[in-house]
Formats: structure tokens, sequence, C-alpha cells
């Protein structure tokens, strides 16, 4: 087969053309989140532990409303794939509301585990850092969900670059605000780890703000706002939005929740070990940001095919998408062998930290396979609207055989924090093959 007719038949220019400014915007946050590692971790070992622990318990409360907010994402693209903007708009509403009331369910939950953080077995010394840094977390669980949400419905329309702009424009205020307030710069109090958690809520807080003025305003976007004024409650959409909502963010929650506990389990070992893994989490979103990047467009793509019933185009946007998440799969993992020390001795002077984050590099290599795969098939399955098998394959994949080979890597086999990170693989590859042979069944009839 030409390269003409391969790239005619297989989409890997309209998946680059959509996921590379998702992909840009997930850079500036992965630059983002170096920055604020790195400004953290050369301001205490300590704070740094402190900072790994709330992070890591967030990442479960951000997953699931950034999840929750992916079940917008197939609804809109099959409209949009049918010219239905007015009714895009009007679905937009709706999901607005639902995501506000599953905003409220989360925080009451992050509220509940504040409430108890002095159980969760953490360094004590840890503990006055931890609570006003959870605080100020919590805090922002609103605004990431509303961002979010039109973020989807940009995407869903094929806009990728707006969100990207945005989220760039309010990553480089964060890295100004944390210069400032973390160490008390030009004339700032110095405020230590509660000075990264309040620059990151300010730019949280701008992110919703921007793009919600840009929906109200640009006149290209005239027919959505119609659709959103005129809208109406009824419970047809509001069920349709949240039967494809709950799945991917339970999804993503239970995935999050693996490696939340992941990080529990490490504290129970100490505040190096804690400081080590957050080092090795930051590093590893290198891959996962692009992966889920290109992902999302798989997902928009997948879902504009499924709007017409085209079942082969949707396993073509699915294989075309492997092959690029691939590709960057193996140059992430490349650069984890050959410049993985390099990138964590950027955010700690404790050789102690170092010395032990250094050694977590070829688990940190061996689960980018499972994770790229996982990520394709689960934002194809997406696409398609089939997300209720989602659910059980997270759960099992990760709450039923994650979390216990997690504890007994780490503990009863004695591997400490090296098999804590190796249990990623298993999880990650078990969930790679259900969400393939998954995706396999809910498009099985075409001849390719």
């Amino acid at each position: 087969m030409s390269t003409s007719a391969l790239l005619s038949k297989y989409p890997f220019v309209e998946i680059l053309k959509l996921g590379l400014p998702i992909l840009v915007g997930q850079l500036g946050m992965i630059v983002t989140g170096f920055a604020d590692t790195i400004m953290v971790g050369h301001y205490s070992t300590a704070a740094l532990a402190s900072a790994s622990f709330v992070n890591n318990l967030f990442n479960v409360a951000n997953f699931a409303c950034v999840g929750f907010t992916y079940g917008l994402t197939p609804l809109a693209g099959a409209l949009y794939a049918g010219r239905r903007s007015v009714n895009i708009g009007a679905l937009l509403r709706t999901a607005v509301w639902a995501n506000l009331i599953f905003s409220v369910i989360i925080m009451a939950i992050m509220a509940t585990i504040y409430l108890n953080i002095d159980r969760l077995g953490q360094p004590a010394e840890l503990l006055p850092l931890i609570r006003p840094y959870f605080l100020i977390y919590l805090a922002g669980i609103v605004p990431i969900i509303v961002f979010n949400l039109f973020a989807q419905w940009s995407y869903a329309i094929n806009n990728t670059g707006m969100p990207m702009w945005i989220i760039l424009a309010c990553n480089a205020f964060n890295i100004v605000g944390n210069w400032f307030l973390i160490y008390g710069n030009g004339g700032f109090p110095e405020m230590g780890l509660n000075g990264a958690g309040v620059a990151t809520l300010i730019s949280r807080i701008l992110a919703p703000l921007a793009i919600i003025l840009i929906f109200c305003l640009k006149k290209e976007y005239a027919d959505y706002r119609r659709g959103f004024a005129r809208g109406r409650f009824s419970r047809e959409s509001f069920g349709m939005v949240n039967r494809t909502s709950w799945p991917v963010s339970l999804q993503m929650t239970f995935e999050s929740g693996s490696f939340t506990m992941a990080a529990v389990m490490t504290g129970w070992i100490g505040a190096i070990e804690l400081a080590a893994f957050q080092i090795l989490v930051i590093v590893g979103t290198l891959g996962f940001c692009v992966y889920y990047s290109l992902g999302s467009a798989v997902s928009v793509l997948t879902a504009n095919a499924a709007g017409s019933s085209d079942r082969l185009r949707m396993r073509r946007v699915a294989l075309a998408g492997y092959v690029i998440i691939l590709a960057f799969a193996a140059a992430a993992s490349i650069t984890f062998v050959v410049g993985g020390r390099s990138l964590m001795a950027l955010f700690t002077d404790d050789v102690a930290v170092l010395s032990l984050a250094s050694t977590l590099i070829f688990p940190l290599v061996l689960y980018q396979l499972g994770d790229a795969t996982q990520i394709t098939f689960a934002n194809a399955l997406r696409g398609t609207s089939d997300v209720m098998p989602m659910l059980w394959i997270a759960f099992v994949s990760y709450i039923v055989i994650g979390i216990p080979a997690t504890y007994i890597l780490g503990f009863p086999l004695g591997m400490g924090i090296y098999g804590i990170i190796l249990s990623f693989s298993v999880s990650l590859f078990l969930a790679a093959a259900l969400f393939l042979h998954r995706f396999l069944k809910a498009t099985k009839s075409v001849r390719n």
C-alpha cells in the first residue's frame, strides 16, 4: 500500500492535527508540574514529601472530575458530525449542572478525608504542612471541573487550540506565582509549600473564567450560545450525560486511586521514600500526558465516526492513534533510560532522595507500554459511547488486582518502593488487554 493510500485510510494526520494542540497544553502542564516540584523540592525535603502525599490524594479527585467531563465528548462529538450546533449548546448546559453536582460530591468526600488525615499513617512531622496545603487544593475542585467541561466541548467541535492557549497562559502565571510566593520574592510573604498551592489555585480560577468569556463573546460560537441559553432541563438529557460520564469518571478514579494507594503505602516506609515517589510520578507524567493528549484526539475522531455509524473508521482511528502513541512511548522510554537521573536531579539536592529515585528507572520504563496501550483503547472505547464496560475493567485491573499487587510486592515480598512502582505494570497491562478486547468487540461488525 502506498503512503498516500495509507494516509487516506488511516487518519494519522487528523489525529496529530487534533492531538498536538492538546499535547502542547499538556506539556505546559508538565512544565508547571516540573516547576512546582523543583521549587518545592529545593525549598525542603519535608515540603516535597508533603506535596507528594497531598498531590497524589487529589489526583483521585482531579481525575474523577476530569473523567466526568469526558462524558460530554462522545455525545457532543456525535452531534458535531451532524452539524447540530444548537443541540450541542443545550447539551452543554445540562452537562454544566451535572458536573457541578458531581463536584459537590467530590468536595464532600475530600473534606471527610481531611477530617481523618491523621489516620492515614503518614509521618507525624509532615501533618502541619499537609493540612493547610490540602485545604488550598480542595478549593480548586470546582474551577478544575468547569474548565475541563468547556475544554471537552471545544475538543468535541474539533477546536483543540483554544483550550491549549488558556492552559499555557495559566501555567505561566502559576510558575511566576510560585517564584513569588514560595520563596517570598518581590516583597511577597515567604509561604513555602502553601505558596505553591495558592499560585496553583489562582491559575485554576483564571482558566475557567477565560474559557467562559471566550464562549460568551466569540462570534463563531453564537449557535452554541443560543442552544445554551434556550436549553431546558430534561430528565432524558440529564440521564444521558450521567450515563456517559459516571463510568469514565469511575474508571479514572479507580486508576488514579491505585496510584494514590501506592503513595499512601510509600508513606508508611518513610519521608525519603515519599519524596522519591513524588519525583518519579512527576517524571512519569512526561509520558502519561503525551499519551492522554493523543488519546483525547482518538476519542473525538472515534465519536465523529460513531455519529455516522462507521465502525471501520472507528477501528482505523484507534489503530492509527495506537501507532502514534507507541512512537511517543518509545521516545519517553529512551528519555528515561538515557536522561532519567538528570531529570530527577532537577527536583532535589537531597542525595538520599535522588539516589533512591534513580533506582526506580527500570520499573518506570517497564510500565510505559501498558500505559500507552490502555490509554489508547480506553479513549477509543469512550468515543464509541460504550462506556459501561470501562467501569468493571478499571475496577478489576486497578482495585481488585492492582492494589493487592502493590502491597504484596512492596511489603510481604520485601521489595519496598521498588516493588510498589513495579506493581504499576501489573494493573496497566491487564487494563490494556481488557480495553483492547472490549473495543474490538464493540466494533466487531466490520470487515477489514
